[in-house]
């Protein structure tokens, strides 16, 4: 058995795995989708990072030469039934939206709740739509060289929830989730972190961290990897700092499945990236992967 290494198939983190384990299940220790487990590469030692495939989804299947080239032979009836079924798209999402306006043009007005006299019926009371739970609201301070300093003797950590700035956006720790030695603070609850930080410890254990005091200067030689994420033109951008940055954070005790913490972590970037405030993180044990038959 040897080990390899591939990609999460929704965020990219690299895996490591035993060649036994192919087939198999396994969650992201990033963005916790779960990944079925390639392969293990025929050739030893290549430089290729192959990718996992996402639960759920089937892998793309290898098409013969022969069937490839009678394809390309028939490029323009393809192209005609690609533009046929575009065309029968974009006419069902037309009716789709405008259904409202079209259906009661045709009732000749809008359905009413009233009954037929004498029908003992009584009118059925309209539906009240159940509200949403709004977002939290931005609240993040301005990234002033008050809030955003390179040196932590000056560096204050306010006792609000984490926030700050990431590239210029506002954020705002919505979760905070402490799992194989990393700490992600993000907003949003679920899902693949689009928007946060992750700080690497490496392979450091709750019980490790708990009740320890790090403080990383900008010419710390080994620092923790932080990875900012943000949105950029609709896109998830991704910047990793192995240092250079300026980093002060305070563990509390590990309560139950969970472990508080303070942050004050600044970035050398010309937007002025800072995260600042505390957080209480939860604590995830990653599923041990069934072994194959």
């Amino acid at each position: 058995m040897s080990e390899f290494k591939y990609a999460c198939p929704v965020c990219g983190q690299h895996i490591k795995c035993d060649s036994s384990q192919a087939g198999s299940q396994m969650e992201c220790p990033t963005c916790f989708q779960k990944i079925t487990v390639p392969q293990a590469p025929s050739i030893a030692g290549q430089k290729f990072i192959i990718t996992g495939t996402k639960v759920g989804e089937r892998p793309a299947p290898n098409i013969p030469e022969d069937r490839v080239a009678a394809a390309a032979g028939n490029k323009f009836p393809i192209a005609a039934l690609i533009i046929l079924l575009a065309l029968v798209c974009a006419a069902g999402a037309a009716v789709v939206a405008f259904r409202g306006k079209i259906f009661k043009s045709a009732r000749g007005g809008a359905p009413t709740n009233e009954v037929a006299s004498g029908s003992g019926e009584q009118p059925t009371p309209p539906r009240t739509p159940t509200p949403t739970r709004p977002r939290p609201a931005l609240s993040a301070p301005p990234a002033n060289n008050t809030n955003w300093t390179l040196k932590l003797n000056t560096a204050a950590i306010p006792d609000s929830t984490a926030a700050g700035r990431i590239h210029g956006q506002d954020f705002v720790v919505e979760r905070a989730l402490l799992q194989n030695g990393t700490l992600t603070l993000r907003y949003g609850t679920r899902g693949a972190v689009t928007f946060g930080v992750l700080i690497n410890f490496g392979s450091a254990q709750p019980q490790t961290l708990a009740g320890q005091s790090l403080n990383i200067t900008t010419n710390t030689p080994t620092a923790a990897r932080i990875t900012l994420i943000w949105q950029d033109g609709g896109q998830t951008a991704r910047q990793n700092l192995d240092g250079g940055y300026a980093m002060r954070l305070n563990f509390g005790q590990v309560s139950g499945a969970r472990i508080s913490g303070k942050i004050y972590f600044c970035a050398p970037d010309e937007t002025k990236s800072y995260v600042a405030g505390t957080f209480n993180a939860d604590i995830r044990t990653p599923r041990t992967p069934r072994p194959s038959n």
